[in-house]
């Protein structure tokens, strides 16, 4: 029996005892310990409440929907350049979603951990209520979790959540030293001769991979891309993103009131990033129908070995757009057996249109993926180490489109035959794929 002198005294021996009875439970109960370590760590990982065995049905869609219908989740990277965590790549409504928990499978016991998220949508959402969105967890230091479930709630049956395969789990040696991203094809995609050139034109420069986020193309183009992915060059990630979400082919909301603006693009570029940042020396990050062309070097290896050794520590190179409309042709390499093809002979189309004073011109880039974080479609959001704008005299974005000046005469457009370095060897490797494919 306790004697208590004075109240006070009476209420802090009190508190002690209920304090310490909680602690005793809590031993006790695996369950009040979890619900603790919560409340004080909400970042921190914890057993399972039910202490469920890894489960779950295997995601096998590029894109899948998370039963909220505001969260889409693409695939999870495994990243330690600062601390241990997985990464999600996903698309999230800004302002509906507020908390989402990893559920992570560990091996080799076997056991779910769960881990709260922080939900990193990216600055470049253009006005759009979706966005590309980074979902980070910390792992459980105890294990290398092999899957890992998204989830709005800490609590739930796993066996009802889709189960992510974690990629870039083991370091790998580069496979290629450059690859290059497109996103996304969309839009009965038909521009068959451009895109061979293109391809073509890559491969010359120095290209071993092309990965490309497929809405929907014509069935020419199809049989292209069957052969260029039998030859190894091409992977394609099938991108139904329109089966989820309301999609604008504009960049930005006001142009277009969509769920997301131009078909997720900025999505498939932070995945393609990831998804090629243990494989690929360099990523690419630009359009089909866009080519980086050196003007001091050869190919790509050479210009980057070049770009590299001037500027130590740089791990984002910028490269500037400079179009060249297809409304003007000057007909010296008029192949025949081409004319019979969707699309643009880019051979024909060497006027580039002048820099305007008061607009910038936008830039693509060839990035060292290990040191990137976010990127968005002109520019990196978030990165290790600098950014460099690459000088004109080097090497320029050859964009064969239709003009930005359409108003221009000829005589005011830049004649640039840079193209025509490589026309020999262009013009043979895509006679050698359209005899292959289509002629």
């Amino acid at each position: 029996m306790i004697h208590c002198g004075k109240k006070h005294s009476c209420a802090v021996v009190a508190c002690i005892l209920i304090f310490a009875s909680i602690l005793i439970c809590s031993w006790k109960d695996p369950q009040l310990q979890n619900n603790i370590t919560r409340k004080i760590f909400p970042q921190a990982k914890t057993a399972s409440p039910a202490g469920q065995l890894c489960r779950g049905k295997p995601a096998h869609n590029a894109i899948t929907a998370l039963k909220d219908n505001r969260t889409f989740i693409i695939s999870p990277y495994f990243d330690d350049r600062e601390s241990k965590v997985t990464r999600v790549i996903g698309i999230v409504h800004h302002e509906d979603v507020k908390q989402l928990y990893c559920w992570f499978c560990c091996q080799p016991d076997g056991k779910i951990y769960v881990s709260k998220a922080k939900i990193d949508v990216h600055s470049d959402r253009f006005g759009f209520p979706y966005g590309a969105t980074d979902i980070v967890c910390l792992e459980p230091e105890s294990c290398d979790p092999t899957h890992v479930s998204i989830h709005q709630s800490p609590h739930g049956n796993i066996d009802e959540l889709p189960r992510f395969e974690i990629k870039n789990r083991k370091a790998e040696t580069f496979s290629v030293d450059f690859t290059v991203c497109i996103s996304a094809m969309f839009g009965n995609y038909n521009n068959v001769l451009q895109f061979i050139q293109s391809m073509e034109m890559y491969k010359i420069l120095g290209v071993q991979k092309v990965v490309i986020y497929k809405n929907n193309c014509s069935h020419l183009m199809e049989k292209v891309l069957k052969f260029y992915m039998e030859e190894g060059t091409v992977e394609i990630i099938p991108w139904p993103i329109n089966s989820y979400l309301k999609v604008s082919s504009k960049w930005h909301f006001s142009m277009d009131a969509k769920d997301i603006g131009y078909y997720g693009q900025i999505t498939a570029l932070n995945d393609c990033v990831y998804r090629n940042m243990q494989r690929s020396r360099f990523v690419v990050l630009n359009d089909a129908d866009e080519i980086i062309l050196p003007l001091k070097h050869p190919d790509w290896k050479t210009m980057m070995s070049s770009l590299q050794e001037q500027n130590p520590g740089t791990g984002v190179f910028l490269f500037e757009n400079h179009i060249f409309p297809k409304t003007v042709s000057t007909h010296v390499f008029n192949i025949s057996s081409w004319n019979t093809l969707p699309g643009v002979n880019i051979l024909e189309h060497v006027h580039r249109e002048p820099d305007r004073k008061e607009v910038f011109n936008p830039r693509k880039m060839i990035i060292d993926p290990r040191k990137v974080i976010q990127t968005s479609v002109h520019s990196v959001l978030r990165a290790y180490g600098n950014s460099v704008n690459v000088p004109m005299d080097v090497a320029l974005i050859y964009h064969c489109r239709v003009p930005l000046q359409g108003n221009l005469p000829r005589e005011s457009l830049i004649r640039d035959t840079t193209l025509w370095r490589y026309n020999s060897s262009l013009i043979m490797n895509v006679n050698k794929v359209l005899y292959q494919t289509i002629l």
